[in-house]
């Protein structure tokens, strides 16, 4: 696809020369974007990684700007990367999500940018102490300050993003439009049919309260009736005050919560403490911002699988 291959900026070539020749070399062959004969998109975590592939198949060639087992929100864009991308033919991204990706983004040439964000609608999480959210005021991107990004955590919005993205496809390749639109609408089928297994296997619990390591799962909870109660707000690495804790502890004995969740690429060691303290259970739900090399499952679809039985063993589905 590449055979009108962009020149790369003038910020992106300064940043090439700072590395040297030799890693300017090595960034147009191999994995690098450029030159694949195909139509090439720059993903920047793991869930619009597997959007592009989907949708795109044998059409495109994906690079992921987050390594697997990285946490994505601390993704840092190295000079090679910023050339990958300004020899990409399109970006699909995430706003506010990695401010590192963002400001690459900005001041790309790439002709098409996609970002998620602007696919669907965001709301705010986590903002409370009691980690509900503090507002269900919609926005159509992420620009307002607070607004949950973990929109790939609900099978309903991210069937939303996929159709943005294979609409995107379409215009920019033209000549693989009709594979496209056949590809995303089997993705959508699926993602429907996940949306119908998570609600009707947790349409019947016990309890309707889960405890998580941050507050990730905001749009999942809300979609299928139940109550996230997140130790951290939306930032997987701050600390819980000596409140909080015992504000959860209180909580998990009156709303019969029996485990604490936490994930795969944040330290669990705050979620197993709290655990203990009140006698509960631990358990993996996985935000699946990307895939380790310990996962719960090797794709998106069986990753949420393994989230659908851990949420209806711990909350006690009937």
């Amino acid at each position: 696809m590449n055979v009108r291959r962009r020149l790369i900026s003038a910020a992106a070539a300064t940043a090439a020369t700072a590395l040297g020749l030799g890693a300017l070399s090595a960034c147009s062959s191999g994995a690098a974007a450029a030159n694949t004969g195909k139509f090439d998109v720059v993903a920047s975590f793991y869930p619009l990684e597997f959007l592009a592939e989907q949708i795109g198949g044998s059409h495109v060639h994906v690079t992921n700007l987050t390594k697997p087992g990285q946490e994505p929100h601390d993704l840092e864009i190295s000079a090679r990367e910023t050339v990958r991308l300004q020899e990409s033919d399109a970006v699909l991204y995430l706003k506010n999500l990695q401010p590192a990706v963002d400001g690459a983004v900005a001041q790309s040439e790439v002709k098409t940018k996609i970002d998620a964000a602007s696919l669907t609608t965001l709301e705010q999480h986590g903002n409370e102490v009691g980690g509900h959210a503090a507002s269900h005021d919609t926005a159509k991107n992420g620009e307002a300050a607070g607004l949950d990004p973990h929109i790939w955590l609900d099978p309903v919005r991210y069937a939303q993003v996929a159709q943005g993205v294979g609409t995107a496809f379409e215009k920019a390749d033209p000549g693989h439009a009709a594979d496209y639109r056949k590809n995303t609408a089997a993705l959508v089928r699926k993602l429907d049919a996940l949306n119908s297994r998570f609600r009707d296997g947790l349409s019947h619990t016990r309890t309707k309260v889960f405890i998580t390591t941050h507050a990730a799962f905001g749009y999942l909870a809300e979609r299928y009736g139940l109550t996230e109660e997140a130790i951290n707000g939306l930032d997987p690495e701050s600390e819980p005050s000596a409140n909080r804790v015992r504000d959860l502890e209180r909580m998990a004995k009156a709303d019969g919560v029996s485990t604490v969740f936490y994930e795969t690429l944040v330290s669990g060691k705050t979620a197993q403490t709290i655990a203990g303290d009140a006698g509960l259970k631990t358990d993996v739900l996985d935000p699946i911002e990307g895939i380790t090399d310990k996962p719960r499952g090797t794709d998106y679809f069986s990753v949420q699988e393994a989230n659908l039985k851990a949420l209806e063993k711990a909350l006690g589905s009937k």
